[in-house]
C-alpha cells in the first residue's frame, strides 16, 4: 500500500502516473515557437518601402533656410521623441497606472520575442510540487505583459528575472497532479516585440514521500516513537528555501521532501515491535497508524493513501492535531498457558488468560491492525465437523479476517478452544475493548 517517489531523494506514495523512477530535478527542454523574420517596418538604420540602393532625398542642409515642410518635419521629430520617452517610462516604472498604459501602447513592436524553454520541461514526471515554474524567453518581458496561465490554480506570484518569468507557488500543487502551463500569444518584450505563437506544456507532480508519512504520523502520536530531525546546516537551508521555494517549507511541501533525522522508539514495548519498523519501506506499523488516523478523522478505515487522506493529514499537521486514543500494542501468546498482554502508551496495561484456535482451526501467527469493532454482534460460521454456529459475542475487536479479540463464555481459559479468535473472560474483555482502538496492532505468536 505504500509506494515510492520523489525527484532526486525520496520514495513516493501515490503516483498513478509516475514511471517508478525517482529521478532528479526536472529537466529543461528547448522550445522554439517561431523563426526569425525581418520586420516589415524595417530594421535599425533601414527605411520601410524604399527600393534597394536608393538614397533618401535631403530635406535641407547647412545654410539652407527652413520652409514650411521643414517645420512639419521638426514637429514630427518631437512626436517621436515623446513616444520614445513614453516607452522608457513604461519599461522602467513599476506602477500600473493609466500613464504607464498609454506609454506602452505607444510602443511600436519590433520583431518577435521567442520562448526558449520551460522548466519543468514538457511531459516531465516526478516533479516536486513545491518548486517554482520558470518560463524563459529570448529577451526581458515587459512588466505589464500578459502572464502565462497555470492550472490547476494554486496561490503564488510571478516575477521577472532577466529573460525569465518565474512563478513561485505559496502553496504546493497536490501529489500526482497534472499541471498545465499555457503561454499566450501576445506576451510582449520590454522593447515591444511580441510572442506570435502560443505554447502549452504539461508536467506531473510526484507522489508524497513515505518518509514524510512516517514523520507526520509520528509527530501526531500515531506511532510509538519520536522523530528528531538532523539540524546540520538546517538554518542556511531553510533561509535558502524560504527565498527560492517558500512552499517547500509548508507541511504540503515537506510531504514531497521531508527532512532527514532519527526515529526513537518509546520505552516499554517488546523488542518484536521495533523489529517490524522501517520508515522507508511498507510495514504493518505504518498501516496501523494510517488506519488509526482514518478512524479519528471519520474516514473509511481501509489504509488507503488517497487525496482525502493526505489533505486531512497535512491539515492536522498544520493545526497541531494529536492522536486522542494513544498507542496500543497487544500480544497473544500461544504458549502454556495462553495469554493476551496489552501495552498502551509505552506502559504495561493488562494481561489475561485467553483461548486461541484449536489445531483444526488455528489462530494465524502474525501482526495485524484492528479494523472493525462491535460492542455486541452475532458470529456465524461452520464448525470443523460441518455443523454451523451462530453465537452472540461481546466486546469484539476484529484484527485478521474473522479472527477477533472478544468475550465468549467458556468453562476455563488459557488453552486452545476457539475457531481462530482470541477469547477472553468477561472482565478482561471489558478492559481490553477500549484499549484496542482502530489501527491497534495485535501480534499472534507461538
Amino acid at each position: 500500500m505504500f509506494g515510492v517517489k520523489r525527484p532526486g531523494s525520496q520514495p513516493g506514495v501515490i503516483e498513478p502516473e509516475a514511471d517508478g523512477n525517482s529521478g532528479g530535478p526536472a529537466r529543461t527542454s528547448d522550445v522554439h515557437t517561431d523563426s526569425d523574420r525581418p520586420s516589415t517596418n524595417g530594421g535599425p538604420g533601414g527605411s520601410a518601402g524604399r527600393p534597394p540602393g536608393e538614397r533618401p532625398r535631403p530635406t535641407g542642409g547647412p545654410g539652407r533656410h527652413s520652409g514650411p515642410g521643414n517645420k512639419i518635419l521638426l514637429v514630427g521629430t518631437a512626436i517621436v521623441v515623446v513616444a520614445a520617452a513614453g516607452v522608457a517610462y513604461a519599461v522602467t516604472q513599476s506602477g500600473s497606472g493609466k500613464s504607464a498604459a498609454r506609454g506602452a501602447s505607444a510602443a511600436v513592436p519590433v520583431g518577435h520575442i521567442h520562448l526558449t524553454s520551460i522548466t519543468p520541461a514538457d511531459r516531465t514526471r516526478n516533479v516536486d510540487g513545491a518548486y517554482p515554474i520558470t518560463v524563459n524567453f529570448s529577451a526581458p518581458v515587459a512588466a505589464d505583459s500578459p502572464k502565462p496561465l497555470i492550472t490547476p490554480h494554486v496561490p503564488g506570484s510571478w516575477s521577472a528575472q532577466g529573460n525569465s518569468l518565474v512563478f513561485t507557488p505559496a502553496a504546493p500543487f497536490g501529489p500526482a497532479t497534472r499541471v498545465t502551463v499555457d503561454v499566450p500569444a501576445g506576451i510582449r518584450s520590454a522593447t515591444g516585440a511580441l510572442l506570435s505563437t502560443p505554447v502549452t506544456e504539461r508536467f506531473t507532480t510526484s507522489g508524497y514521500s513515505q518518509l514524510a508519512l512516517a514523520e507526520m504520523l509520528t509527530d501526531q502520536g500515531y506511532l510509538p516513537m519520536t522523530f528528531s530531525p538532523t539540524y546540520s546546516g538546517a538554518a542556511r537551508m531553510s533561509a535558502a528555501m524560504a527565498e527560492f521555494a517558500p512552499a517547500s517549507l509548508t507541511p504540503g511541501g515537506v510531504a514531497y521532501d521531508p527532512p532527514q533525522g532519527t526515529f526513537t522508539f518509546d520505552s516499554g514495548y517488546p523488542s518484536m515491535l521495533q523489529s517490524m519498523w522501517n520508515p522507508n519501506q511498507p510495514n504493518v506499523l505504518l498501516r496501523g497508524a494510517v488506519m488509526a488516523f482514518e478512524s479519528e478523522h471519520n474516514m473509511t478505515v481501509n489504509a488507503s493513501l488517497n487525496q482525502q487522506f493526505w489533505r486531512a493529514l497535512i491539515q492536522a499537521q498544520q493545526t497541531g492535531q494529536q492522536n486522542q486514543n494513544g498507542y496500543t500494542y497487544a500480544v497473544a501468546n500461544k504458549g502454556t498457558p495462553e495469554t493476551l498482554t496489552i501495552y498502551h502508551n509505552g506502559h504495561f496495561a493488562m494481561r489475561s488468560l485467553t483461548n486461541t484456535g484449536i489445531p483444526s482451526a488455528p489462530t494465524v501467527n502474525g501482526t495485524f491492525p484492528v479494523y472493525e469493532k462491535f460492542r455486541f454482534t452475532i458470529m456465524s460460521g461452520t464448525n470443523p465437523g460441518g455443523s454451523t454456529y451462530s453465537d452472540p459475542v461481546q466486546w469484539v475487536s476484529y484484527f485478521n479476517g474473522g479472527d477477533a479479540v472478544h468475550y465468549f463464555v467458556r468453562p476455563g481459559y488459557g488453552y486452545p478452544q476457539s475457531l481462530g479468535c482470541v477469547e477472553l473472560p468477561y472482565n478482561s474483555a471489558v478492559r481490553a475493548y477500549p484499549l484496542l482502538t482502530y489501527g491497534s496492532l495485535v501480534t499472534v505468536d507461538g
